[in-house]
């Protein structure tokens, strides 16, 4: 456990204290500046501290070993031990946990926008080896099995896409926008959720694309492969997220509404997103029912949002084919069940980043 004992007369936000005690996780220990819990007379507080003092020494805290992890490998992460280490009081006394949720709010949108990121680079190495690697005297992307499956990861990568940019919009504008507040609180999390779930299925797939290449050690593949998993962990395991979710339903029973709201802006643009959003709302309207299955929901709210991002701002043939898959149950357990019918084709193309 770790305590903190004041360092002068004054006590509470702003005061400094003294840390002690063991971290059994501490991220990135060469950063200039970092956040961390400890112990006081009132309960668990947040506070701010310098890895250097202002005399150039190093802050007092003692490495012990740094974490050999499956992924990841270029961030350090360390064991330390903290002897009485100078630290800054966050936020109120005893209420540690909820000011540094605060931060982490921000930091889970961008585990959102870096596993979208991440399946897009994957995405796109399988384009490109699909496209060169040629098989039966085709090349791999010309065969239509192969082609439902790149085009299906194309559609996931883009919805990814569309959820985490507009959630950064509404973080941009949360300040002067109430709704948009309440956007960003109920629907990052979402977005976090599903786009870390997501990542390690998505990469693994596009792996798959390469055969055995893919699966060697000095392929990129291989690092994405390893990376694909960490963004769910970090900032709050998938239940963790899924229960926020729940908790901002409840604490702001407006945010659903704005949730709805965005959601049908596009309304009218395809019937089965209409009809999946009806249901929907049905679901959410029993918040106080909600923690047995809040995955489902979670996962049904990330759905939503994306066929109406992709609705309004994508082509036909990809928010036809999210709808078709994703809403309308005509998709199997895996990518590359698209339904028959799509124009596979030019979701690839779309998708296909070409050299200029």
């Amino acid at each position: 456990m770790t305590t903190a004992r004041p360092e002068s007369p004054r006590r509470g936000s702003g005061a400094p204290y003294l840390l002690t005690g063991h971290k059994w996780f501490f991220s990135v220990p060469m950063s200039d500046l970092f956040l961390t819990l400890a112990q006081t007379d009132k309960g668990l507080s947040c506070f701010l501290a310098t890895g250097w003092l202002p005399d150039g020494s190093r802050n007092r805290l003692k490495l012990q070993r740094l974490k050999d992890k499956c992924g990841n490998k270029s961030n350090a992460s360390s064991e330390v031990e903290f002897y009485g280490l100078h630290a800054v009081m966050l936020g109120e006394e005893g209420r540690g946990i909820r000011t540094i949720i605060e931060m982490a709010h921000l930091t889970r949108l961008d585990f959102a926008v870096g596993s979208s990121g991440l399946m897009r680079q994957a995405l796109s190495q399988a384009i490109h080896h699909t496209s060169n690697r040629r098989a039966f005297q085709r090349g791999l992307i010309d065969l239509p099995i192969m082609r439902n499956v790149v085009a299906d990861l194309a559609v996931e990568s883009e919805a990814l896409m569309w959820m985490s940019m507009r959630l950064a919009q509404a973080l941009d504008h949360a300040e002067t926008d109430r709704a948009e507040a309440m956007l960003s609180r109920i629907a990052t999390p979402v977005a976090k959720y599903w786009a870390c779930k997501r990542a390690p299925q998505f990469v693994a797939e596009a792996l798959e694309c390469h055969g055995g290449n893919g699966f060697i050690a000095d392929h990129l593949m291989e690092r994405l492969y390893r990376e694909a998993p960490l963004n769910g962990i970090w900032e709050g395991t998938g239940n963790v997220i899924c229960l926020d979710v729940l908790r901002a339903m409840q604490r702001e029973p407006d945010s659903v509404g704005v949730f709805l709201g965005e959601v049908r802006k596009a309304r009218g643009g395809d019937t089965r997103l209409d009809t999946f959003t009806d249901r929907l709302e049905r679901r959410l309207m029993k918040v106080n029912d909600l923690e047995p299955i809040v995955r489902r929901v979670v996962e049904m709210m990330a759905f939503a949002l994306q066929a109406s991002l992709l609705v309004r701002y994508s082509t036909p043939a990809v928010a036809s084919a999210f709808c078709a898959a994703r809403l309308d149950g005509d998709w199997g357990r895996a990518f590359g069940t698209l339904p028959h019918g799509l124009d596979t084709q030019s979701i690839v193309d779309r998708a296909r980043i070409e050299a200029s």
